[in-house]
């Protein structure tokens, strides 16, 4: 019996594919002079035909797509999402306005204004906010 009809017969008696058959290359010989499924057994037994462990699939893929998330994931639009980082911007700007307010550098009235175009968006950051009190001061408006 050639090879290929023993590896056949191992994969059939040992219940895996054909190529989880191990057969050892130095007895070859033997492997061929088998001719009925109880030589292909006796030779499972001896450890001349052996199953090889079964491979696992690559985890490649999966560590490729950790650390990426669909649009199926996100909760909300996106300006409800950025909306904590809006949040702690006002709070900032806010804060400053109060300092100012209370060192007098601007009156209540400018307080006021400026107050509510933070709460419209008017300024990016703090230092947005700082620039246009000082353009305040310099036009003679801030105080």
């Amino acid at each position: 019996m050639g090879v290929k009809t023993v590896r056949r017969l191992a994969a059939d008696i040992l219940k895996v594919g054909e190529s989880r058959i191990w057969i050892d290359p130095e007895r070859l010989e033997e492997v061929e002079n088998a001719v009925t499924r109880a030589d292909v057994r006796r030779l499972i037994k001896s450890g001349v035909i052996r199953k090889r462990p079964a491979s696992t699939p690559s985890r490649g893929r999966v560590r490729a797509k950790s650390g990426r998330r669909g649009p199926g994931s996100k909760k909300g639009a996106k300006g409800a999402r950025i909306s904590v980082t809006w949040v702690e911007k006002v709070r900032a700007q806010r804060k400053l306005l109060r300092e100012l307010r209370d060192k007098k550098i601007i009156s209540r009235r400018v307080y006021r204004r400026l107050y509510l175009m933070v709460k419209g968006g008017a300024f990016a950051s703090k230092r947005a906010l700082m620039n246009y009190v000082l353009s305040l001061k310099e036009r003679g408006e801030a105080a």
